[in-house]
Protein backbone atom coordinates (compact mmCIF):
# COMPACT_ATOMS: atom_id res chain seq x y z
CA UNK A 1 0.00 0.00 0.00
CA UNK A 2 1.33 3.44 -0.91
CA UNK A 3 1.59 6.53 1.34
CA UNK A 4 0.77 10.18 0.75
CA UNK A 5 3.76 12.29 -0.23
CA UNK A 6 5.57 14.22 2.46
CA UNK A 7 5.76 18.01 1.83
CA UNK A 8 9.36 17.83 0.57
CA UNK A 9 8.47 14.90 -1.71
CA UNK A 10 5.49 16.80 -3.07
CA UNK A 11 7.67 19.83 -3.78
CA UNK A 12 10.20 17.60 -5.51
CA UNK A 13 7.53 16.12 -7.81
CA UNK A 14 6.14 19.56 -8.69
CA UNK A 15 9.60 21.00 -9.43
CA UNK A 16 10.59 17.94 -11.48
CA UNK A 17 7.50 18.10 -13.69
CA UNK A 18 7.51 21.89 -13.92
CA UNK A 19 11.01 21.69 -15.45
CA UNK A 20 9.98 18.96 -17.90
CA UNK A 21 6.81 20.80 -18.94
CA UNK A 22 8.62 24.11 -19.40
CA UNK A 23 10.93 22.48 -21.98
CA UNK A 24 8.17 20.63 -23.85
CA UNK A 25 6.49 22.03 -26.99
CA UNK A 26 4.31 19.09 -27.98
CA UNK A 27 0.76 19.35 -26.62
CA UNK A 28 0.46 15.55 -26.47
CA UNK A 29 3.61 15.30 -24.37
CA UNK A 30 2.50 18.15 -22.10
CA UNK A 31 -0.79 16.33 -21.47
CA UNK A 32 1.02 13.10 -20.61
CA UNK A 33 3.35 14.92 -18.22
CA UNK A 34 0.35 16.61 -16.62
CA UNK A 35 -1.39 13.27 -16.14
CA UNK A 36 1.76 11.74 -14.63
CA UNK A 37 2.22 14.71 -12.29
CA UNK A 38 -1.40 14.58 -11.12
CA UNK A 39 -1.21 10.83 -10.54
CA UNK A 40 1.89 11.17 -8.36
CA UNK A 41 0.69 14.22 -6.44
CA UNK A 42 -2.53 12.59 -5.19
CA UNK A 43 -1.25 8.97 -5.27
CA UNK A 44 -4.02 7.75 -7.57
CA UNK A 45 -4.16 4.65 -9.74
CA UNK A 46 -5.10 6.63 -12.84
CA UNK A 47 -5.23 10.25 -13.85
CA UNK A 48 -6.80 11.74 -16.97
CA UNK A 49 -6.40 15.26 -18.31
CA UNK A 50 -9.56 16.34 -20.17
CA UNK A 51 -9.63 19.31 -22.53
CA UNK A 52 -12.62 21.26 -23.76
CA UNK A 53 -13.23 21.27 -27.53
CA UNK A 54 -15.77 24.05 -28.02
CA UNK A 55 -15.94 23.55 -31.79
CA UNK A 56 -17.10 19.95 -31.50
CA UNK A 57 -18.96 20.39 -28.22
CA UNK A 58 -16.86 17.66 -26.61
CA UNK A 59 -14.38 16.89 -23.89
CA UNK A 60 -11.38 14.93 -25.09
CA UNK A 61 -8.32 13.30 -23.64
CA UNK A 62 -5.39 12.53 -25.89
CA UNK A 63 -3.73 10.50 -23.18
CA UNK A 64 -5.08 8.78 -20.09
CA UNK A 65 -3.56 6.07 -17.93
CA UNK A 66 -4.83 2.69 -19.03
CA UNK A 67 -6.77 3.89 -22.08
CA UNK A 68 -6.28 5.50 -25.49
CA UNK A 69 -7.84 8.77 -26.73
CA UNK A 70 -11.29 9.44 -25.35
CA UNK A 71 -14.05 11.79 -26.50
CA UNK A 72 -17.33 12.44 -24.69
CA UNK A 73 -20.15 14.93 -25.34
CA UNK A 74 -19.85 18.19 -23.43
CA UNK A 75 -21.74 17.86 -20.15
CA UNK A 76 -21.47 14.06 -20.06
CA UNK A 77 -19.95 12.24 -17.09
CA UNK A 78 -18.27 13.67 -14.03
CA UNK A 79 -15.68 15.51 -16.12
CA UNK A 80 -18.40 17.20 -18.15
CA UNK A 81 -20.32 18.15 -15.00
CA UNK A 82 -17.21 19.64 -13.38
CA UNK A 83 -16.28 21.60 -16.50
CA UNK A 84 -19.86 22.88 -16.89
CA UNK A 85 -20.14 24.03 -13.25
CA UNK A 86 -16.51 24.96 -12.64
CA UNK A 87 -16.69 23.05 -9.35
CA UNK A 88 -14.58 20.12 -8.11
CA UNK A 89 -16.18 16.73 -7.44
CA UNK A 90 -15.32 14.26 -4.65
CA UNK A 91 -16.68 10.70 -4.57
CA UNK A 92 -15.51 8.20 -1.97
CA UNK A 93 -17.19 5.16 -3.55
CA UNK A 94 -18.72 5.22 -7.02
CA UNK A 95 -20.96 2.24 -6.24
CA UNK A 96 -22.64 3.77 -3.18
CA UNK A 97 -22.72 7.44 -4.17
CA UNK A 98 -26.25 8.79 -4.59
CA UNK A 99 -25.60 12.43 -5.58
CA UNK A 100 -24.04 11.51 -8.94
CA UNK A 101 -25.73 8.13 -9.37
CA UNK A 102 -27.17 8.76 -12.83
CA UNK A 103 -23.94 10.28 -14.11
CA UNK A 104 -21.92 7.34 -12.78
CA UNK A 105 -24.28 4.75 -14.27
CA UNK A 106 -23.76 6.35 -17.69
CA UNK A 107 -20.03 6.77 -17.18
CA UNK A 108 -17.58 5.10 -14.80
CA UNK A 109 -19.82 2.21 -13.77
CA UNK A 110 -20.71 1.36 -17.36
CA UNK A 111 -17.01 1.47 -18.27
CA UNK A 112 -16.26 -0.87 -15.36
CA UNK A 113 -18.77 -3.38 -16.74
CA UNK A 114 -17.05 -3.26 -20.14
CA UNK A 115 -13.45 -3.45 -18.88
CA UNK A 116 -13.61 -5.27 -15.55
CA UNK A 117 -11.92 -2.34 -13.79
CA UNK A 118 -13.27 -1.45 -10.31
CA UNK A 119 -13.76 2.28 -9.79
CA UNK A 120 -14.03 3.42 -6.19
CA UNK A 121 -12.79 6.90 -5.28
CA UNK A 122 -13.00 9.72 -7.82
CA UNK A 123 -11.87 13.33 -7.83
CA UNK A 124 -12.38 15.87 -10.63
CA UNK A 125 -10.74 19.32 -10.56
CA UNK A 126 -11.41 21.87 -13.35
CA UNK A 127 -8.61 24.12 -14.61
CA UNK A 128 -8.72 27.52 -16.26
CA UNK A 129 -6.83 29.63 -18.81
CA UNK A 130 -5.34 33.08 -18.24
CA UNK A 131 -8.79 34.67 -18.75
CA UNK A 132 -10.29 32.51 -16.01
CA UNK A 133 -12.30 30.37 -18.43
CA UNK A 134 -12.59 26.64 -17.69
CA UNK A 135 -10.75 24.77 -20.46
CA UNK A 136 -10.59 21.28 -19.00
CA UNK A 137 -10.12 19.22 -15.86
CA UNK A 138 -8.12 16.62 -14.01
CA UNK A 139 -9.86 13.34 -13.19
CA UNK A 140 -8.12 11.12 -10.63
CA UNK A 141 -9.39 7.57 -10.10
CA UNK A 142 -8.84 5.32 -7.05
CA UNK A 143 -6.71 6.52 -4.16
CA UNK A 144 -3.85 4.05 -3.62
CA UNK A 145 -3.26 4.67 0.11
CA UNK A 146 -4.79 2.74 3.01
CA UNK A 147 -7.71 5.19 3.31
CA UNK A 148 -8.70 4.62 -0.34
CA UNK A 149 -10.28 8.09 -0.24
CA UNK A 150 -9.17 11.45 -1.62
CA UNK A 151 -8.77 14.17 1.01
CA UNK A 152 -9.00 17.95 1.29
CA UNK A 153 -5.21 17.93 1.07
CA UNK A 154 -5.47 16.10 -2.26
CA UNK A 155 -7.95 18.74 -3.40
CA UNK A 156 -5.53 21.55 -2.55
CA UNK A 157 -2.58 19.78 -4.17
CA UNK A 158 -4.38 18.82 -7.37
CA UNK A 159 -5.93 22.31 -7.54
CA UNK A 160 -2.40 23.70 -7.45
CA UNK A 161 -1.42 21.35 -10.28
CA UNK A 162 -4.61 22.29 -12.15
CA UNK A 163 -3.80 26.01 -11.87
CA UNK A 164 -0.37 25.41 -13.37
CA UNK A 165 -1.75 22.95 -15.92
CA UNK A 166 -4.31 25.35 -17.36
CA UNK A 167 -1.65 27.95 -18.19
CA UNK A 168 0.87 25.39 -19.46
CA UNK A 169 -1.67 23.66 -21.69
CA UNK A 170 -2.86 27.01 -23.05
CA UNK A 171 0.75 27.85 -23.98
CA UNK A 172 1.24 24.44 -25.62
CA UNK A 173 -2.02 24.81 -27.55
CA UNK A 174 -0.97 28.26 -28.76
CA UNK A 175 2.41 26.89 -29.87
CA UNK A 176 0.63 24.04 -31.68
CA UNK A 177 -1.75 26.47 -33.36
CA UNK A 178 1.18 28.60 -34.55
CA UNK A 179 2.94 25.50 -35.87
CA UNK A 180 -0.19 24.27 -37.65
CA UNK A 181 -0.64 27.72 -39.21
CA UNK A 182 2.97 27.64 -40.41
CA UNK A 183 2.41 24.15 -41.84
CA UNK A 184 -0.73 25.29 -43.66
CA UNK A 185 1.05 28.33 -45.12
CA UNK A 186 4.00 26.18 -46.21
CA UNK A 187 1.76 23.62 -47.93
CA UNK A 188 -0.16 26.39 -49.64
CA UNK A 189 3.02 28.09 -50.86
CA UNK A 190 4.38 24.73 -52.00
CA UNK A 191 1.19 24.04 -53.94
CA UNK A 192 1.45 27.46 -55.59
CA UNK A 193 4.92 26.54 -56.84
CA UNK A 194 3.67 23.24 -58.21
CA UNK A 195 0.44 24.58 -59.72
CA UNK A 196 2.34 27.13 -61.80
CA UNK A 197 3.96 24.26 -63.66
CA UNK A 198 0.60 22.46 -63.95
CA UNK A 199 1.67 19.83 -61.44
CA UNK A 200 -0.71 18.61 -58.77
CA UNK A 201 -0.46 20.06 -55.28
CA UNK A 202 -0.66 16.48 -54.04
CA UNK A 203 2.97 16.14 -55.12
CA UNK A 204 4.10 18.25 -52.15
CA UNK A 205 2.00 16.17 -49.76
CA UNK A 206 3.59 12.96 -50.98
CA UNK A 207 7.11 14.40 -50.90
CA UNK A 208 6.50 15.55 -47.32
CA UNK A 209 5.37 12.07 -46.25
CA UNK A 210 8.22 10.31 -48.09
CA UNK A 211 10.76 12.67 -46.52
CA UNK A 212 9.40 11.94 -43.05
CA UNK A 213 9.60 8.15 -43.53
CA UNK A 214 13.13 8.36 -44.93
CA UNK A 215 14.28 10.64 -42.10
CA UNK A 216 13.00 8.25 -39.45
CA UNK A 217 14.56 5.31 -41.31
CA UNK A 218 17.91 7.12 -41.20
CA UNK A 219 17.64 7.46 -37.42
CA UNK A 220 16.81 11.15 -37.37
CA UNK A 221 14.85 12.03 -34.18
CA UNK A 222 11.09 12.22 -34.67
CA UNK A 223 10.83 15.92 -33.82
CA UNK A 224 13.48 16.77 -36.42
CA UNK A 225 11.80 14.45 -38.95
CA UNK A 226 8.53 16.33 -38.32
CA UNK A 227 10.29 19.62 -39.08
CA UNK A 228 11.59 18.22 -42.38
CA UNK A 229 8.11 16.93 -43.19
CA UNK A 230 6.71 20.42 -42.69
CA UNK A 231 9.52 22.12 -44.62
CA UNK A 232 9.92 19.82 -47.65
CA UNK A 233 6.76 21.05 -49.46
CA UNK A 234 8.69 24.29 -50.08
CA UNK A 235 11.37 22.57 -52.16
CA UNK A 236 10.15 24.11 -55.45
CA UNK A 237 8.89 27.46 -54.15
CA UNK A 238 11.44 29.21 -56.38
CA UNK A 239 9.40 28.14 -59.42
CA UNK A 240 7.09 31.10 -58.75
CA UNK A 241 9.73 33.26 -60.46
CA UNK A 242 10.37 31.05 -63.50
CA UNK A 243 8.75 32.33 -66.75
CA UNK A 244 5.78 30.31 -68.04
CA UNK A 245 7.51 29.77 -71.39
CA UNK A 246 10.15 27.72 -69.58
CA UNK A 247 8.12 26.28 -66.72
CA UNK A 248 5.24 24.99 -68.84
CA UNK A 249 7.15 23.99 -71.95
CA UNK A 250 5.95 20.49 -72.95
CA UNK A 251 9.13 19.46 -74.74
CA UNK A 252 12.83 19.29 -73.90
CA UNK A 253 14.37 22.52 -72.64
CA UNK A 254 17.24 24.18 -74.49
CA UNK A 255 20.49 24.70 -72.59
CA UNK A 256 19.57 28.32 -72.02
CA UNK A 257 16.09 27.43 -70.79
CA UNK A 258 17.52 24.75 -68.51
CA UNK A 259 19.87 27.32 -66.96
CA UNK A 260 16.84 29.52 -66.25
CA UNK A 261 14.96 26.58 -64.72
CA UNK A 262 17.90 25.75 -62.45
CA UNK A 263 17.71 29.18 -60.84
CA UNK A 264 14.55 28.13 -58.94
CA UNK A 265 16.82 26.57 -56.29
CA UNK A 266 18.65 29.84 -55.59
CA UNK A 267 15.44 31.87 -55.81
CA UNK A 268 13.76 29.59 -53.27
CA UNK A 269 16.76 29.78 -50.95
CA UNK A 270 16.89 33.57 -51.12
CA UNK A 271 13.17 33.80 -50.34
CA UNK A 272 13.57 31.76 -47.17
CA UNK A 273 17.14 32.17 -45.91
CA UNK A 274 16.58 35.17 -43.63
CA UNK A 275 13.85 33.57 -41.52
CA UNK A 276 14.68 32.77 -37.91
CA UNK A 277 11.93 30.12 -37.76
CA UNK A 278 13.31 26.58 -37.68
CA UNK A 279 10.78 25.29 -40.20
CA UNK A 280 11.58 27.99 -42.75
CA UNK A 281 15.34 27.67 -42.17
CA UNK A 282 14.97 23.97 -42.95
CA UNK A 283 12.86 24.84 -46.00
CA UNK A 284 15.64 27.16 -47.22
CA UNK A 285 18.14 24.28 -47.12
CA UNK A 286 15.74 21.95 -48.94
CA UNK A 287 14.89 24.56 -51.60
CA UNK A 288 18.56 25.17 -52.38
CA UNK A 289 19.98 21.65 -52.18
CA UNK A 290 17.35 19.18 -53.43
CA UNK A 291 18.96 19.14 -56.91
CA UNK A 292 22.51 18.59 -55.67
CA UNK A 293 23.98 15.16 -56.49
CA UNK A 294 26.13 12.84 -54.42
CA UNK A 295 28.78 12.80 -57.18
CA UNK A 296 29.03 16.59 -57.26
CA UNK A 297 27.33 17.01 -60.64
CA UNK A 298 24.16 18.65 -59.37
CA UNK A 299 23.21 22.30 -58.95
CA UNK A 300 23.28 25.14 -57.94
CA UNK A 301 26.60 24.77 -56.08
CA UNK A 302 27.92 21.41 -57.23
CA UNK A 303 28.14 20.08 -53.68
CA UNK A 304 29.49 16.55 -53.27
CA UNK A 305 28.72 13.74 -50.81
CA UNK A 306 28.14 14.86 -47.25
CA UNK A 307 28.73 18.48 -48.23
CA UNK A 308 25.04 18.24 -49.16
CA UNK A 309 22.85 18.65 -46.09
CA UNK A 310 21.02 15.46 -45.12
CA UNK A 311 17.72 17.35 -45.64
CA UNK A 312 18.70 17.98 -49.26
CA UNK A 313 19.75 14.35 -49.79
CA UNK A 314 16.46 13.06 -48.37
CA UNK A 315 14.23 15.45 -50.30
CA UNK A 316 16.16 14.73 -53.52
CA UNK A 317 15.14 11.08 -53.59
CA UNK A 318 11.60 11.82 -52.35
CA UNK A 319 11.12 14.45 -55.07
CA UNK A 320 12.58 12.34 -57.89
CA UNK A 321 10.57 9.26 -56.91
CA UNK A 322 7.31 11.19 -57.02
CA UNK A 323 8.20 13.20 -60.13
CA UNK A 324 9.12 10.10 -62.14
CA UNK A 325 5.98 8.30 -61.01
CA UNK A 326 3.68 11.19 -62.00
CA UNK A 327 2.49 12.56 -65.34
CA UNK A 328 4.13 15.88 -66.14
CA UNK A 329 3.72 18.31 -69.05
CA UNK A 330 6.93 16.97 -70.57
CA UNK A 331 6.55 13.22 -69.91
CA UNK A 332 4.31 10.31 -68.93
CA UNK A 333 4.63 8.59 -65.54
CA UNK A 334 7.27 5.87 -65.32
CA UNK A 335 6.43 2.33 -64.18
CA UNK A 336 7.63 1.42 -60.69
CA UNK A 337 10.21 -1.15 -61.83
CA UNK A 338 11.84 1.41 -64.11
CA UNK A 339 12.11 3.92 -61.23
CA UNK A 340 13.56 1.31 -58.86
CA UNK A 341 16.15 0.24 -61.43
CA UNK A 342 17.17 3.89 -61.88
CA UNK A 343 17.63 4.29 -58.13
CA UNK A 344 19.88 1.22 -58.05
CA UNK A 345 21.94 2.65 -60.91
CA UNK A 346 22.12 6.11 -59.31
CA UNK A 347 23.08 4.83 -55.85
CA UNK A 348 26.35 6.63 -55.13
CA UNK A 349 25.95 8.78 -58.26
CA UNK A 350 22.87 11.02 -58.01
CA UNK A 351 21.79 9.80 -54.57
CA UNK A 352 23.37 9.20 -51.18
CA UNK A 353 23.86 5.40 -50.98
CA UNK A 354 22.56 5.27 -47.40
CA UNK A 355 19.37 7.14 -48.32
CA UNK A 356 18.81 4.77 -51.26
CA UNK A 357 19.22 1.77 -48.95
CA UNK A 358 16.67 3.21 -46.50
CA UNK A 359 14.35 3.97 -49.40
CA UNK A 360 14.30 0.29 -50.38
CA UNK A 361 13.89 -0.78 -46.72
CA UNK A 362 10.89 1.54 -46.39
CA UNK A 363 9.47 0.85 -49.87
CA UNK A 364 6.23 -0.82 -48.62
CA UNK A 365 5.46 2.22 -46.46
CA UNK A 366 6.35 4.61 -49.29
CA UNK A 367 4.10 2.76 -51.76
CA UNK A 368 1.28 2.86 -49.21
CA UNK A 369 1.71 6.64 -48.98
CA UNK A 370 1.72 6.92 -52.77
CA UNK A 371 -1.60 5.05 -52.94
CA UNK A 372 -3.14 6.96 -50.04
CA UNK A 373 -2.25 10.36 -51.50
CA UNK A 374 -2.83 9.47 -55.15
CA UNK A 375 -4.23 12.36 -57.18
CA UNK A 376 -7.46 10.57 -58.06
CA UNK A 377 -8.06 9.45 -54.45
CA UNK A 378 -7.68 12.96 -53.06
CA UNK A 379 -9.83 14.42 -55.81
CA UNK A 380 -12.60 11.95 -54.95
CA UNK A 381 -12.34 12.87 -51.27
CA UNK A 382 -12.53 16.58 -52.04
CA UNK A 383 -15.50 16.11 -54.40
CA UNK A 384 -17.27 13.58 -52.24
Amino acid sequence: MKKDLEPEELLGVILEYAAKIANERSLDNVLMLMADMGKQIVVSDRCTVWLLDNQKGELWSKVAHGVSELRVPLGAGLAGHSVATGEPIFIDDAYTNEEYRDVLLNGALRTDQQTGYRTKALMVIPFRNNEGEVIGCYQAVNKMTASEKFSERDLRNLSLAASYSGKSIESAMLAQEIEETQREIIFTMGEIGESRSKETGNHVKRVAEYSYVLALGLGIPQQEAEILKMASPMHDIGKVAIPDAVLKKPGKLTDEEYDIMKTHTEIGYNLLKNSKRRILKTAAIVAEQHHEKWNGKGYPRGLRGEEIHIYGRITAIADVFDALGSDRVYKKAWELDRILNLFKEERGQHFDPRVVDVFFEQLPTILNIRDRYADDVLEQQQNG
